[in-house]
């Protein structure tokens, strides 16, 4: 059984090397991005219909929702969509409204969503009664600062910009877990889609903000488009860079908020990113185990305890807290994320093992309910909806 032993030297050893590779590249990106001109002051401010899809009171809900409330804008709505009256999110709307009575909101109650994607279905409601040139679109769980619509206009200034997304920085809860989770999202995941707008520019929007022109999202096809799709926030930009319009990475930082969520549910939330990751985008997938090469490097020093093993683990770590130091602290502006640095070996090998689980089963579980991901990243509940 020598040869399985030198298999997983090998195997363990290129994918560090390949990880060492990437994270110096990502540094590059990074410090290229922070160096881009700033954009123009958009000349214009266009109408601008906030969509917030809302399913229960997540922690903090009332706070991220304000954000929003206190834009610097001149012109813009609000939207919410809850299924039911009886969702204790729209008692916390009540009062925001009630307390910012002069920005136009709208409740909207869609029922029971006939789509897979049940945020896809309260979108496509919200975009029916809107007012807006622009669409934006965030989770419940985000939050910006005042000049976040400015700064989105300033992106959309450009004619050929259909769809734009932004950066965004983790924001812990209360748990270690929520902690890890946020030191991931502001020193890890943001890394790869710096480096994916390096190499091939943009083709895809994330969840957390993205916004498209009322007339692009009507070319594409509509909200309804992606009623089967889970990864509604992939297709949107993919379908957008597809119809010849460019999808612009905007460097305003917002909050992503994870909330304290014990273990289980924490690692649960990263496998289904995965498994939802390999089903939209199965070549960038495997693409993606290079980017976990601090995990990589420990693996291989505990497989062959050796001088050099030890030797590549110190540099390969010198460079990932380089670039926890450059993208968390320096672009990002969140400080926790070098007061948490030490907690990176861990986060990374959270990451590298909810990796490989995300190539093992098809079901995955979503605002408590279980669906089953089919090929092309569309999917479908398990128990059909009555």
């Amino acid at each position: 059984m020598l040869w399985i032993y030198f298999a997983v030297l090998i195997l363990l050893g290129v994918m560090t090397l390949g990880g060492l590779a990437y994270y110096l590249l990502a540094i590059d990106s990074v410090r290229r991005l922070r160096l881009r001109k700033p954009l123009p002051v958009a000349q214009s401010l266009p109408l601008v219909s906030l969509i917030k899809p809302l399913c229960g009171a997540d922690p903090e809900l009332e706070s991220h929702l304000e954000s929003f409330f206190r834009q610097d804008y001149p012109s813009f709505e609000i939207l919410f969509a809850v299924r039911h009256i009886s969702d204790p999110a729209v008692q916390v709307v009540n009062e925001l409204t009630a307390k910012y009575p002069h920005i136009s909101t709208q409740m909207i109650l869609t029922g029971e969503p006939p789509y897979a994607n049940a945020k896809v279905f309260s979108m496509e409601k919200m975009a029916e009664q809107s007012k807006g040139e622009l669409l934006v679109i965030t989770d419940s769980d985000a939050s910006v600062a005042p000049d976040y619509l400015r700064d989105m206009a300033r992106c959309f200034a450009d004619p050929t910009v259909g769809a734009v997304t932004n950066l965004y920085r983790g924001i812990a809860g209360a748990d270690v877990w929520s902690t890890l989770e946020a030191l991931g999202m502001s020193t890890e995941f943001m890394a790869g889609v710096v480096v994916a707008e390096r190499l091939e520019g943009m083709h895809f929007t994330l969840g957390p903000s993205m916004a498209i022109r009322a007339s692009t999202l009507n070319e594409i096809g509509g909200f309804a488009r992606m009623a089967d799709y889970l990864a509604d926030d992939f297709v949107l930009g993919q379908w957008t860079a597809e119809a010849g319009q460019k999808v612009a990475l905007s460097t305003h930082i917002i909050n992503h908020h994870a909330t304290a969520m014990g273990f289980q549910k924490s690692f649960t939330h990263r496998v289904r990113w995965n498994r939802s990751s390999r089903f939209s985008r199965p070549s960038g997938y495997l693409g993606q185990g290079f980017t976990y090469g601090l995990a990589w490097a420990i693996l291989l020093l505990v497989v062959a305890l050796h001088w050099w093993s030890g030797l590549i683990l110190l540099i390969v770590a010198a460079v990932r807290f380089w670039l926890a130091y450059e993208l968390g602290f320096k672009l990002m502006g969140d400080s926790l994320a070098i007061r948490n640095a030490y907690l990176i070996p861990l986060q990374d090998l959270l990451s590298a093992a909810s990796w490989v689980g995300g190539f093992v089963g098809r079901e995955v579980m979503w605002r408590n309910e279980r669906y089953r991901l089919l090929q092309g990243g569309r999917f479908e509940p398990v128990v059909p909806r009555s």
